[in-house]
């Protein structure tokens, strides 16, 4: 799912656009021990109770895609053999069915590590999808598809605060009660995917507030996927792999050209993730100064077994980084076409271009003599 199609389905979560049908949830101690549950159309929550689980499904979708919103895929034959179709029947029963609800809190509770208290909500909708017309203006009244399906939230219970507070009943000021505050939502997942506008039973879009964290063991039993690298693993796997495919040609300029590729893959992607796979990865890796012999150390890797690499989690979009000894530099992505590595008296040197204003130190100054090689 992109950008688009995420904010599409956030809107349902508003009192003008609701079309949720029914809500279920389990409070879970720190023990592990369900202590209380509830079962019950959505329409029929208090008005202010409403608003706050909205908040609390407009959160699970929140956050960078790619990121914190992480598209899950499904094998295809999950649906032809798998003898435990859970999510699919959860939204088949439009949550319904108390057995396979119950299963559900099982399978979370068995595999979701947090050691306090947590509240897990599950709630179903219908959302008739509005037609597009050839300019891709939305028609809100020509809708002739249904997309049916479930969301989940898992969200930490802490005790609030404690404090003083004004009674108004006894015209005091007095220490206010400690409450169970149900937190924003750690993790969650929304399934079917809405991929295209359209329902994928193969697609699954999770939520992890922390995308560092390892939620492996709660994508495999719960949802029936595998843990893709996390962003900052995805950088370290990206270095690892330049290393190793350039070998003795990973050389200033080599590294640079990777860097400057990569960014130009993030500014054409127009904020959407732009997934670097292997045959992607070997181009840019070759265009760049690794040679055939160790490219081919790579023909036998299955593509599906490649990691899922997005150009904004592989570099440092913010910052071109330089480091040797006694020295950190930090450059703009726009400017590294101004810095070169140069030979300069014998000594390999770093050079950067610069303007006829220089500060150093906050100090106004000119640039004095000229670097030649």
């Amino acid at each position: 799912m992109n950008k688009k199609e995420i904010s599409e389905i956030k809107k349902i979560f508003t009192p003008a656009n609701c079309s949720l049908t029914r809500i279920c949830s389990c409070y879970v101690d720190a023990e592990k021990n369900k202590r209380a549950e509830l079962k019950e159309a959505f329409l029929s929550l208090p008005e202010e109770e409403a608003f706050k689980y909205f908040k609390i499904f407009r959160s699970g979708l929140s956050g960078a895609v790619a990121k914190n919103l992480i598209n899950l895929e499904l094998p295809k034959k999950w649906k032809l053999n798998a003898p435990d179709d859970l999510l699919l029947d959860l939204r088949d029963s439009r949550l319904k069915d108390d057995a396979l609800i119950d299963k559900f809190y099982d399978k979370v509770i068995e595999s979701y590590d947090y050691g306090e208290n947590y509240y897990i909500v599950l709630v179903h909708g219908i959302y008739d999808v509005p037609g597009k017309a050839q300019d891709g203006a939305v028609m809100e009244d020509a809708s002739d598809y249904v997309y049916d399906f479930v969301q989940c939230a898992i969200c930490p219970v802490k005790l609030s605060k404690g404090a003083l507070s004004y009674n108004t009943d006894k015209n005091a000021v007095e220490s206010r009660k400690r409450d169970w505050i149900v937190e924003a939502p750690d993790v969650g997942f929304l399934y079917p995917a809405f991929n295209d506008r359209q329902t994928d039973i193969y697609g699954t879009l999770f939520y992890a507030k922390k995308p560092d964290m390892d939620y492996k063991k709660l994508i495999t039993e719960v949802i029936g996927s595998y843990m893709p690298l996390a962003a900052h693993h995805q950088e370290f796997a990206f270095r690892k792999l330049t290393e190793e495919l350039l070998r003795e040609n990973c050389s200033f300029e080599a590294v640079k050209g990777i860097y400057e590729d990569v960014m130009q893959m993030v500014e054409e992607s127009a904020g959407e993730p732009e997934v670097i796979d292997l045959n992607r990865a070997m181009k840019l890796f070759e265009s760049n100064g690794a040679i055939q012999e160790e490219l081919e150390e790579f023909d036998d890797i299955d593509p599906e077994q490649f990691p899922v690499l997005v150009a904004e989690n592989v570099i440092n979009t913010k910052v071109f980084s330089i480091k040797t000894e006694g020295l950190d530099i930090k450059v703009k992505p726009e400017y590294t076409s101004r810095v070169e590595c140069r030979m300069i008296d014998g000594r390999p040197c770093i050079v950067m271009a610069v303007s006829d204003h220089l500060e150093v130190n906050g100090i106004s100054t000119r640039p004095i003599g000229v670097l030649t090689e």
